[in-house]
């Protein structure tokens, strides 16, 4: 549980304000707070000491509020209202309204200004198009971006000045401005709206999403179908930004209750619990941002504007900062003086050392800082395809957050310890790692005291993770959290098992704690998780043709569906391996989430005679005479002959408003 401490330095209420967005300048010096008849300046320095008012005539409220970033165009600001987006100018004291930008059609949802380009600012709408403005010619824009939906965020690459990443939806695209006829990447990152993007401050691969899905993901764009990291919670995300300062992440939550508190400050390294939770706001946070530091000063100022109408600004000191620390990171001085250099790094090292006639501990401390890739969250360097290259790198990076396993890893002796515990099994392992790994060469398994299940479940054990941990090697991957991953599924899968000999085979037993998805296929049969985004096949279906025709198709009267049609149909054909196991009915698989279905995707308990397919899984046989003398007259080494569904071509041009006979009729004069 986080602490919850009371430590903002000051509250101001604007009651009765109706303000909707606030930004903070470059300076740190004032905010603007947009309302619908004000925009109200505050200087931050004395923010109870009154504020100025610039006055705006627009029956529409302004949805999004920015600061130039830069110090030669400190004093502009720009504002979207509807359709425009207008730029202000606040100096010496006094504000002005300068030109608008004019070119969206809907409504826009959010703006941008570039991080190395004083000039540029970007807006995205609901009319499908991205424009970059250059505030020096107004008059249209310089660069047109079109995507197939509307975008919601639009965000600038901090690292990379011709990179921009929006959403749309649940999906985000990523772009360069050079090539603005297509994007250059595609993520599907959520199921639900993202609310929030935002960009590592120092990786230029990495990125944050935030979304109604209840949930925080973690992606290197280069790798665009896996995640690397998730922050799963009980209510959606408004927004989760980076902190300027170590690893840490500030989310806003949507909570159910008005005063529950939603402003969270998290180390994206241990994303458990948050380090520390702001309480004072009586309402939803709309907006944050980090006040620039001053002069010799180490701490942070966050502002937040929340719904309650009031603004406050809170101090965070060095102590919480040092929260958000990575301990790996920082602690590898310390390492060092512990490291013991395998045989292959001695010898490379005494090598080295003769070329370049250095001492030892330099040449050590060398070749481990090489060595060791920090987690790509942190912006440290990965090989091109993102993937670890050391143990020490894996042990970094490597997902512990799987429920009832625990590991305790040794980088220097190149082993780890698993303990899993399921039902009344406990399950202890050692894993030792060769040298070579993962350069096609597995590591060891070997189970441990105190372990609880049987032999045989040993040998099997052994051998899926054997399996497992060479198909990865081969490529030169790593397998460690795979083959976890396998450990708990087999081991889930054998608890079933035994529960379903004193317990209905179709319910799940209620001792077992679901773990995280498991990745382990389905031979020969359809419904493994690779087939998560396929989807289910339909069983009837109708489209209207141009020609004035209806066509449809049905199922077999011969066959009707194994369950209640008021059942949905299953999302994918991932589905299907939770049937195929025997271990939950058709009905329990349309109840499960997406997630949750892969849970069941363990070895089949059933004969490959049995095996599901689609038609056993959506349709059983009408067992009547005259279908069963049909069976009998059909040829025994022959496979009867089941009648196909229909498909019928319907008339309906007597429906349609335009009819073909009067256009061959149609003369002009």
């Amino acid at each position: 549980m986080a602490a919850r401490w009371s430590s903002e330095n000051v509250v101001v209420e604007f009651r009765d304000s109706q303000v909707t967005a606030m930004s903070l300048d470059c300076r740190g010096q004032h905010a603007v707070l947009s309302g619908r008849r004000f925009l109200y300046i505050v200087n931050l320095d004395v923010p109870t000491e009154g504020h100025r008012k610039i006055s705006r005539q627009s029956k529409w409220d302004i949805g999004t509020v920015q600061w130039n970033p830069h110090e030669s165009y400190a004093h502009y600001f720009a504002a979207s209202s509807n359709q425009r987006v207008d730029l202000y100018k606040w100096k010496d004291g006094s504000g002005e309204v300068g030109t608008s930008l004019q070119g969206h059609t809907r409504v826009i949802s959010d703006l941008d200004w570039a991080v190395f380009e004083p000039d540029l600012l970007v807006t995205s709408s609901v009319d499908t198009y991205i424009y970059i403005w250059d505030i020096k010619d107004t008059r249209k824009p310089t660069v047109s971006l079109s995507a197939v939906a509307g975008a919601s965020q639009v965000k600038w690459n901090k690292k990379n000045t011709n990179c921009l990443a929006t959403s749309h939806d649940g999906d985000v695209r990523i772009w360069d401005k050079r090539k603005p006829s297509t994007a250059v990447e595609y993520i599907a990152a959520h199921l639900s709206k993202i609310h929030g993007l935002d960009w590592h401050p120092d990786n230029e691969y990495v990125l944050a999403t935030s979304s109604q899905d209840n949930s925080v993901k973690f992606w290197d764009y280069r790798q665009s179908r896996k995640y690397l990291n998730i922050l799963p919670c009980q209510v959606p995300v408004w927004k989760a930004r980076y902190t300027p300062f170590s690893s840490g992440l500030v989310t806003v939550m949507v909570p159910q209750l008005r005063r529950e508190n939603s402003l969270l400050l998290w180390n994206i390294f241990d994303l458990n619990t948050p380090v520390h939770t702001f309480v004072g706001h009586d309402d939803v946070v709309l907006e944050f941002q980090w006040r620039k530091q001053k002069e010799g000063s180490k701490d942070h100022q966050l502002v937040t504007w929340s719904r309650d109408q009031t603004l406050r600004m809170w101090r965070v000191d060095s102590q919480l900062q040092r929260l958000c620390a990575n301990d790996l990171l920082d602690g590898v001085d310390e390492l060092l003086d512990g490291i013991s250099l395998l045989p292959e790094q001695e010898k490379a090292l005494q090598n080295q050392d003769s070329e370049h006639q250095s001492n030892t501990s330099h040449g050590e401390e060398e070749v481990f800082r090489e060595d060791f890739q920090p987690n790509p969250l942190t912006g440290g360097k990965l090989d091109q395809l993102g993937l670890p290259q050391t143990l020490q790198q894996e042990f970094s990076l490597i997902n512990v957050q799987i429920r009832n396993v625990n590991v305790e890893m040794d980088a220097v002796n190149r082993s780890c310890t698993v303990s899993v515990h399921c039902g009344n099994h406990r399950v202890k392992m050692m894993v030792m790692f060769p040298v070579q790994y993962p350069n096609n060469a597995a590591p060891s398994f070997q189970f441990v005291n105190p372990t609880t299940i049987t032999s045989t479940m040993k040998a099997k054990l052994l051998k899926i993770l054997k399996d497992t941990s060479l198909q990865k090697v081969k490529r030169n991957q790593s397998c460690l959290e795979p083959c976890l991953r396998q450990l708990v599924s087999c081991l889930e899968s054998f608890v079933n098992q035994e529960d379903s000999t004193s317990s209905n085979p179709f319910s799940l037993p209620n001792s077992v704690t679901p773990p995280l998805p498991t990745f382990a296929r389905v031979p020969n049969a359809y419904g493994s998780y690779q087939d998560a985004n396929i989807p289910f096949p339909r069983t009837s279906g109708a489209r209207f043709c141009g020609a004035g025709y209806l066509v449809y198709f049905t199922r077999p009267m011969t066959m009707h569906r194994a369950i209640s049609p008021t059942e949905p149909t299953p999302r994918s054909l991932s589905a299907l391996s939770a049937y195929h196991s025997g271990m939950i009915t058709p009905m329990k698989i349309r109840s499960e989430t997406p997630g949750n279905l892969r849970l069941y995707s363990g070895s089949p308990t059933r004969s490959e005679k049995e095996q599901v397919s689609i038609s056993s899984f959506y349709y059983k046989e009408r067992k009547s005479r005259r279908w069963k003398s049909k069976r009998e007259n059909t040829d025994a080494n022959s496979r009867p002959i089941k009648a196909a569904g229909k498909v019928i071509i319907q008339d309906i041009s007597c429906l349609l408003p335009v009819h073909k006979s009067l256009g061959e009729l149609y003369m002009s004069n």
